[in-house]
């Protein structure tokens, strides 16, 4: 009898052994997975950070590649210029004053964007730094073109204007027109920002509600929302917005295949938005539930 219970004494001790080393290689497995998903994280956010510059530079170059041409056709038509033309290279030069302003603005965003980056190399960062100073100066000595090529146009303008006036009435003539052609490229800079403008708002449900954006289920169906809790953004310009939440639904509508929200290391959302056009196509107001 003492055998037989020494025996099961040992079976017991063998078998508990072997569960405890059981339990203790899944919660190994636990661990190594979690740790694995976490690197894994890390590693997406860093590749969605790297996509985002190279997006933005990629847009700044598109600018410019746009200003060139505009540029070429203003030269190519500015030797002698008829009075049928003139609007047109008006029309040119104010196309390539707002893509100027444009290429600021994205240049601005990436120097932002490279400064909130906490995951680029020292080494990529001075590279970064060192290509936003190239965009800057290429910006800047594109400006000083600009400028140059106006004023060109302003004097051939005068001539033209000349003949058959007095100097006297050109010259008040002048003047009123510089005025008009500044306060309409203004208007037309005005309407081209608001055509470009987009309004996003994020919130848990409650502060939806009480902002009146979410009633009864449905979103945006009173004009009573408080439009003011919206945040104004250019379309053309800001394509990232973290959402700062773990959990993230898009409450308007907005063709798939436009964005993708990526998760960071912390597992909160950042909407990204891949095509633009595509994705304000169906409102300009965007609105997103988190918790």
């Amino acid at each position: 009898m003492k055998k037989i219970a020494i025996i099961t004494t040992a079976v017991f001790v063998i078998a508990l052994s072997a569960c405890e080393n059981k339990a203790s290689q899944t919660q190994q497995v636990k661990t190594e997975a979690a740790d694995r998903d976490s690197l894994m994280s890390v590693i997406a956010q860093k590749d969605n950070e790297l996509n985002d510059l190279m997006t933005t530079i990629n847009d700044i170059q598109e600018g410019f590649r746009q200003i060139n041409e505009a540029e070429g056709r203003v030269n190519l038509s500015k030797g002698t210029p008829e009075r049928s033309q003139r609007e047109e290279i008006k029309e040119n030069i104010a196309f390539i004053q707002r893509t100027m302003q444009l290429n600021r603005d994205l240049i601005a965003k990436l120097r932002q964007q490279l400064k909130n980056n906490q995951s680029a190399s020292s080494k990529l960062k001075t590279t970064l730094e060192t290509t936003i100073e190239g965009l800057t100066a290429e910006l800047d000595a594109k400006n000083q073109q600009i400028q140059t090529l106006t004023a060109e146009l302003e004097q051939k303008n005068l001539y033209i204007a000349q003949q058959g006036e007095q100097i006297n009435t050109l010259n008040e003539n002048v003047n009123q027109l510089t005025a008009q052609n500044s306060e309409k490229a203004r208007t037309v800079a005005a309407q081209d920002k608001e055509l470009n403008t987009g309004w996003y708002v994020f919130g848990t449900k409650k502060e939806l509600k009480e902002q009146k954006i979410l009633q009864n289920g449905d979103v945006l169906r009173s004009n009573q929302f408080n439009k003011d809790y919206f945040t104004r953004i250019d379309i053309r310009v800001d394509k990232v917005i973290k959402l700062y939440s773990k959990s993230a639904k898009l409450l308007t509508t907005h063709p798939a295949g436009s964005y993708t929200l990526d998760k960071d290391s912390q597992g909160q959302y950042t909407l990204r938005i891949t095509n633009p056009t595509q994705f304000w196509s169906v409102s300009r107001y965007l609105v997103i539930l988190v918790k």
